[in-house]
Parts: structure tokens; sequence; C-alpha cells
């Protein structure tokens, strides 16, 4: 090779390699500079652990976002009150008032019966069935389709697993005892209850314990120890019925305007649903580490009795559930489409569990 040409050849790669260098800040710069300041609401009222601050709670969420994003995509938090009043979250977010919504799907069933299964399904899937089909069923898929025509887009936002079925003023021991029965209860559960005569309510958290003390309810349901304890249900009600048949996982819901999200760069979106996946993480792992103390403390210390409904009990509900599910989705191709997606995936994932874990807790460790 000749002088020039060896000259010429190294000259030229060493522009090249230069504009790389030079080039690639100017990109970081420019999507650094691209920066978004939006507001999340939520149906829930200020400083509840979980639903508001605390391991996996929408404000962590939004701390985690902050973070990831070096502060581009800055979100501002409202609790119940603060901005909306608490159920009202979907349509300030589907008229684009406001960009996000911390909330439960069911609480929009209303609108859409479909909403209910994206947060839990009485009788149906744990944690990790739930989350299973969520991001590997095709679950999430379906969640945006249900909400394209109200254009909007969600995401799962933290999971408490298993719930309890709540705190009455008199034990449920027989089936007639439903009947007039005045109880807090969101979602299918409360349309299950309703068809065996009780009166359901939807009240906001803020709201539960002084309708409960004052007996304008005899009987609500929240989350599980660690939550009620510190709303001080137990104070208002001494039984407490556990292992919730309504809600055997209960997914929260970043509710987000779509108009809003398509605006966001490929990477923003990803932390947005990064932060989301790790909160479900954490706020489970969260909640499995602090209701067990809380439960001791309840039955032990402050009088609590807690026992499961009696079967006979567990069986309506159950019969109840079904024809409620059914009727839902025969009225509705999408709710059809929904359910049917739901129900194949839980038959595959009980068969899976029926050997896994229920095998490990029943015959191996004997719980």
């Amino acid at each position: 090779m000749s002088l020039s040409r060896r000259k010429f050849l190294t000259t030229a790669a060493v522009s090249s390699t230069a504009g790389l260098v030079l080039g690639a800040p100017s990109i970081a710069r420019a999507q650094s500079a691209e920066s978004f300041n939006w507001r999340m609401t939520n149906a829930y009222p200020p400083g509840s652990p979980f639903y508001v601050e605390g391991p996996g709670s929408p404000t962590d969420v939004i701390a985690k976002i902050n973070a990831m994003s070096g502060g581009r995509l800055n979100i501002q938090h409202f609790s119940s009150g603060e901005l909306i009043p608490a159920f009202e979250g979907f349509e300030a977010v589907q008229s684009g008032t406001i960009e996000m919504n911390a909330a439960n799907s069911y609480f929009w069933s209303g609108t859409t019966f479909a909403a209910q299964y994206f947060t839990t399904v009485p009788f149906g899937m744990s944690f990790m069935g739930h989350m299973a089909w969520l991001y590997h069923g095709g679950g999430l898929e379906l969640w945006h389709e249900v909400y394209e025509p109200y254009g909007m887009v969600a995401f799962p936002l933290n999971n408490t697993g298993v719930q309890m079925t709540g705190w009455f003023r008199e034990p449920i021991e027989d089936i007639s005892q439903l009947n007039g029965l005045r109880m807090r209860v969101p979602g299918l559960a409360g349309q299950v209850y309703s068809s065996l005569g009780v009166d359901a309510r939807v009240l906001p958290g803020g709201e539960i314990f002084p309708a409960l003390e004052r007996g304008v309810i005899d009987a609500a349901e929240f989350v599980g120890p660690f939550q009620d304890r510190r709303m001080g249900l137990h104070n208002a009600a001494k039984f407490y019925h556990t292992t919730g048949w309504h809600e055997p996982s209960t997914t929260g819901e970043l509710l987000i305007s779509k108009t809003h999200w398509d605006s966001l760069p490929e990477d923003l979106q990803m932390i947005v649903k990064t932060a989301c996946m790790a909160a479900c993480l954490e706020s489970v792992t969260w909640s499995e580490a602090v209701n067990g103390e809380a439960m001791t403390d309840l039955v032990e210390n402050e009088g609590v009795t807690a026992s499961m409904l009696p079967a006979p009990v567990i069986d309506a509900l159950h019969e109840a559930t079904q024809d409620t599910l059914a009727t839902e989705a025969n009225a509705d191709p999408l709710v059809r489409k929904v359910h049917d997606s739901y129900m194949a995936f839980k038959a595959n994932h009980d068969r899976w569990a029926g050997a896994s874990e229920r095998a490990w807790l029943n015959d191996i460790i004997g719980v």
C-alpha cells in the first residue's frame, strides 16, 4: 500500500471515530433535554401504607421512575380528596385532566365488567398465577384492549397477595345471616354477596372504620391483618373471617392516558413498566413480611376471633360467583374473551400448583 493511500485511510478512520464520539453526547443531550411533568391521583387516602406510601406503593413507584429517568419523568402524587374524589380517577384520566391514576381496576367494573379480572377473581388465582397470566398469558394485552375504547392503558402496580374475608360485628355461622347484612365490599364480590341478600356498599378506605364503628354497616373487608389493624377495624368489630374467597390476589392498577403514554419515548415507557414490575414484587413480599405478626397480635392481644367461614357458606358463595361470571360473560363478547382467557390459564396453573405448592404445603411440611 502506498504511503499516500495509507495516510488517507488513517485520516478517514480517525474522522469517522471522532464523529461517533462527538455525536453520541449530542444524542444523549437531546434525549435528556426531553422531560415530562405529570400528575398521579389515587383512590386511597393520604398516608396509607401500600396504597400511598411504603414499599411497592404509588409514591415508591414515582421515586423509582424519577431515579431511573434521571428526573426526565417527574410525577406529582395526589391522594384521594387532594385533587379529585376517591373514585373519579377513571374519568379524570379518560378526559385527559390528569395523566395517571392509582387504584384497582375493579372499581370500574360498573363501566366495563371486564376490568374486574385484572384486579382479582373470586375463587380465582393466587399472586403467582395471576401475575403469570398478566405477564405471560395474554392478560396485560387484554387489559389494554379493554381500555382502548376509553383512550387509556394500564399496568399492574402492586399486589397484596391473598386478602381476608373481613370484619363482622357478629360471626357468620349460617347462610341466612347474609340476608340483609350491610357490608362494605367492592367489585364482583359485592355482586355475589348481593345475590345472597347482602346490602353491598362501596366505601373509600377512609370511610370504612367510622361506618363500621357507628353501625352504619355490619361488616367490612379491606385488605389483611397489617392494613386492617392500622385502620383500627378490630376496634369496631371483633370477628375476623379469614382467607378471602373474594380476593385471592389483589392487583393494583396504574391507569395512564393513552395520548400521554404515546408521547413518552420508548426508554421512559420501559422505565415505567419496569418500576411497576418491581413494585409488584416488593409490595407482595412486604405484605407477606408484615401480616404474620399483625395476625398474631390481633388474636393474642386485641381479643379478635379469627376463623374461616363455614363450608356451606363458602359453597353458596362459590355457586353464586360462577352464576354471576357466566351471566356477565354471556352479556358481552369482550368480557367473554377475557373470562375465557383467564379461566383457561387458571385450569393449567391449578394443575401445576397442585403438583407443586399445594403438595409442598399439605404433604411435605404439613401446613
